[in-house]
C-alpha cells in the first residue's frame, strides 16, 4: 500500500459504517473468486517446482519482508535452492523481469531490490504472478522451490504451503475493505499452514486461532551500516544519547522507531508513505545529526545518501517449530486449498 491507512480503519466510526456494506460486497466477490479457483471453474497454474506463499490477510505493513529473507535461509540450509517471485510494488516495470545484480529499486521495486540482496536468491517480479514464476525458473532452472511474497490473494498460482503473517495492530476494525483493513476475513487464517504472529495476539484473537499453527516473531536488530560506506559498522548503542533522524517508508513506522528508542537514542520521527520515493530533500535535516532508516527504505536512498546516514537491519527471530512444520509441509504436500 502506497499510502497511509486511513484512521477511519482503525474503529467503526460513522465513516466505516457507511461503508459497510460494500465490505459485505467486497467480501462475497474475494469469497466467490476463491471457490471458483478451488472448483477448477477458474485454472489454477501449478509450477513444475513447490510454491511457499508468504502473505497477510490485511493491507500494509506486517513483517513479510523479514520472514522471506528467514524462509530462504532456512531452504538453502536445508538444501533447496530457492527463488523468489514478487509483485514489485512501487516499481516501474512493465511485464515480468528477473532482477539483475544491480537492480534499480525505482524500476523493480523496493523489497524485491531488497530481497534480492539480503537472500542472494534470483528473484523476479510481475503483476502476473505465474508468468513470473515461469520467467525465474526459465532463467534459473536451478531454482527447485519458489516463495511467492505476499501472494496469499493470488490464486491462480497453486501453492504448496501457506504462511500467514499476523501483526495484530494492522488488522483494524477487524472489517473487510474498503471499511476496514482487511482482504481476507480473519477466518481464513484458519486455513493457512502456520501463522506467523509479529508481536502479541490478544487473549480474543488466540481464542479465534486455538485451533491453528500459530510461532511468534519478533525483529533483531544489527549493527548499523553506513549508506555511504557498506563495510562500516557501528552498534545502535554508540549513538546512544544523540539526536538521530530516524526515516522510516513502511507499513509500521512508530515500531522502527520504538526499537531505535529501545536503545536510548534521542529519536526525532520522520515517517513516510509506504514505498515512497524518496528524493535527496527529504533527507535534509539539522547538520550534524545523524539519519538512521530501515533497510528498505535504504536500498533506494543509498545513491544520494548524505554523510552520517546509517541503515538499521533487522531479522526475523521466529518460535522453535515452524521451520520444522514449513519443512514437512514441503516433504509430505500441504492440504491448502
Amino acid at each position: 500500500m502506497a499510502a497511509r491507512a486511513p484512521a477511519f480503519w482503525k474503529g467503526c466510526g460513522p465513516l466505516a459504517v457507511a461503508l459497510f456494506p460494500l465490505s459485505l460486497l467486497f467480501g462475497a466477490v474475494a469469497h466467490a473468486r476463491r471457490g471458483l479457483f478451488r472448483s477448477g471453474m477458474l485454472r489454477v497454474e501449478r509450477l513444475p517446482v513447490p510454491v511457499i506463499v508468504v502473505g497477510n490477510i490485511a493491507v500494509g505493513g506486517s513483517g513479510k519482508t523479514p520472514v522471506v529473507e528467514w524462509l530462504a535461509g532456512l531452504l538453502r540450509a536445508a538444501g533447496f535452492r530457492p527463488g523468489i517471485v514478487s509483485r514489485g510494488y512501487g516499481g516501474t516495470l512493465e511485464g515480468v523481469a528477473v532482477l539483475p545484480l544491480e537492480a534499480d529499486p525505482d524500476r523493480y521495486g523496493d523489497e524485491p531490490t531488497l530481497l534480492a540482496r539480503l537472500t542472494g536468491c534470483p528473484v523476479a517480479v510481475g503483476r502476473d504472478r505465474p508468468a513470473a514464476a515461469r520467467e525465474l525458473l526459465r532463467c534459473h532452472p536451478e531454482c527447485d522451490v519458489v516463495i511467492a511474497d505476499d501472494g496469499m490473494q493470488h490464486y491462480r498460482l497453486h501453492r504448496d504451503v501457506e504462511v500467514a503473517v499476523v501483526d495484530e495492530a494492522v488488522l483494524g476494525n477487524r472489517c473487510l475493505l474498503p471499511a476496514g483493513p482487511l482482504r481476507e476475513g480473519i477466518d481464513r487464517l484458519r486455513k493457512v499452514d502456520l501463522v506467523i504472529a509479529h508481536g502479541n495476539l490478544s487473549a480474543q484473537l488466540r481464542r479465534r486461532l486455538r485451533d491453528c499453527a500459530v510461532f511468534p516473531m519478533h525483529l533483531e536488530g544489527g549493527a548499523l551500516r553506513a549508506l555511504r560506506s557498506p563495510d562500516t559498522r557501528s552498534e545502535p548503542s554508540a549513538l546512544r544519547g544523540r539526536r538521530v533522524h530516524a526515516v522510516a517508508g513502511i507499513g509500521r513506522p512508530q515500531r522502527f522507531f520504538d526499537q531505535l528508542a529501545s536503545y536510548g537514542l534521542d529519536v526525532v520521527p520522520h515517517a513516510f508513505a509506504d514505498h515512497h520515493r524518496f528524493v535527496p530533500a527529504d533527507l535534509v535535516f539539522a547538520s550534524g545529526e545523524p539519519i538512521v532508516m530501515t533497510s528498505k527504505d535504504a536500498v533506494k536512498c543509498r545513491p544520494f545518501a548524505p554523510d552520517d546516514c546509517w541503515e538499521f537491519p533487522v531479522r526475523a527471530c521466529i518460535g522453535s517449530g515452524a521451520a520444522e512444520r514449513i519443512l514437512e509441509k514441503l516433504e509430505n504436500g500441504s492440504q491448502t486449498a
